[in-house]
């Protein structure tokens, strides 16, 4: 198998390079994507974790096209003092370790989001712990935050870092700064770090707070995650008093380190779809008293929607993501956008597969949205696609911004 796709991959590299002589560098942009399309199905007959793994090591090696085409104005937006070339990210779980920051963000991602980190590192749950539904887009998951710790992840982040201080101070001195795409602190796009804790910590709060310490300085957001079922006891930080404590000593945190003009980076929290209107009631209470500075929605799911329980995988422990969580987290989507009465941006995640969901996603309050199941098994061809579908949904309605449409079914 292994030899099969180094072929399929250099007959690729062999065609792409003629091709490449005879069009102009957008045509060729594109059908670079395209031919992601042949590659991808090979995926499919190796285990999911190391389907996973290649897929990473791919990008991270730069072997992914990289999208030379400017996104349309339509999807641009600015969020925090931050501006987005379009609103589509690449939710966290798929580069855990920050292996492959720089090769995702140039497949054409507005933002990509690392993690989930772990102070120590840790292996996470038994193998196997990644399991496919492919009829139904899907896939269930116990990773359980494998993670190669904040250490490993700061020098990968800061490595990167510099490298683009460097590039910029190394441009020719009649250029502008016009002419240079700033972007976030990774280069030509915003990058989110994800924090997890340690399963064995005892004290969630202090995990939280070293990966504020050792990592903010490299993200344009951070997201405090208290919503994956795979870590004992870490959705009960869900909870009204338990989150407003967490979250005012992860802020405090922030707030105490040195910052430039540009400020600290913004603090988001991610939740569950699986809470009950009490809770999302609390937690919106919680992130209007403290000004949190965002929230993602949402998680995997722990339950079990009828589309896949005929499936014997569906009996495996984990959380669930992919088409069938679409419409359970859009749901809890739009209860906080109306909880929150719109004053808390909203990052929409879980089950986007089409520009279309992005757009209802939006509609229903997100600013931004998010995906990964799809993208596991579409490839990098999916992400051209849901943004031009996108444009197409903002200028069949007649919205002129992301921001016109953003919670456009409650007005």
């Amino acid at each position: 198998m292994g030899r099969l796709f180094t072929g399929a991959t250099l007959g690729l590299v062999i065609a792409g390079g003629a091709y490449a002589s005879t069009v102009d560098e957008g045509t060729f942009c594109g059908w670079l994507f395209s031919a992601t399309k042949l590659v991808n199905p090979f995926f499919a007959y190796l285990d999911p974790e190391v389907a996973h793994r290649l897929a990473v090591s791919a990008a991270a090696r730069g072997w992914v096209p990289k999208e030379k085409r400017p996104d349309l104005p339509i999807l641009g937006l600015d969020m925090w003092g931050r501006k987005f070339s379009n609103p589509v990210g690449l939710a966290a779980g798929f580069d855990k370790n920050a292996e492959a920051v720089e090769g995702l963000l140039g497949l054409g991602f507005g933002f990509v989001e690392v993690g989930s980190v772990t102070p120590f590192p840790q292996e996470g749950n038994p193998k196997p712990r990644l399991f496919r539904l492919p009829q139904e887009c899907a896939v269930i998951n116990r990773y359980g935050f494998n993670s190669e710790g904040i250490v490993a992840v700061a020098k990968r982040l800061g490595a990167q870092h510099g490298k683009r201080k460097m590039d910029e101070t190394s441009r020719a001195p009649g250029s502008s700064n016009d002419d240079i795409k700033h972007g976030g602190k990774a280069g030509p796009g915003i990058l989110g770090v994800n924090l997890g804790k340690n399963k064995t910590s005892e004290d969630a709060a202090a995990d939280y707070v070293q990966g504020v310490h050792t990592l903010s300085q490299y993200a344009d957001y951070l997201v405090i995650n208290v919503s994956s079922p795979n870590t004992p006891g870490l959705r009960m930080l869900q909870g009204r008093k338990q989150l407003k404590d967490l979250i005012k000593k992860v802020q405090a945190a922030r707030d105490e380190m040195q910052w430039g003009e540009e400020g600290p980076p913004p603090l988001l929290v991610k939740i569950a779809p699986d809470l009950s209107k009490q809770d999302l009631e609390d937690i919106a209470a919680v992130a209007l008293t403290l000004h949190l500075d965002g929230l993602i929605i949402s998680n995997t799911t722990v339950s079990r929607p009828d589309v896949v329980r005929k499936y014997p995988v569906a009996e495996e422990t984990g959380g669930l993501s992919g088409k069938p969580l679409f419409d359970m987290s859009t749901n809890v989507l739009k209860e906080m956008y109306i909880l929150t009465r719109g004053k808390i941006p909203l990052i929409g995640c879980g089950g986007i597969c089409s520009g279309e969901d992005a757009y209802k996603k939006i509609r229903s309050g997100a600013s931004l949205v998010q995906l990964y199941t799809a993208f596991a098994y579409e490839g990098p061809a999916l992400i051209p696609r849901i943004k031009a579908e996108l444009a197409e949904c903002l200028e069949r309605d007649g919205f002129k911004s992301i921001h016109e449409a953003v919670g456009a079914d409650f007005r």
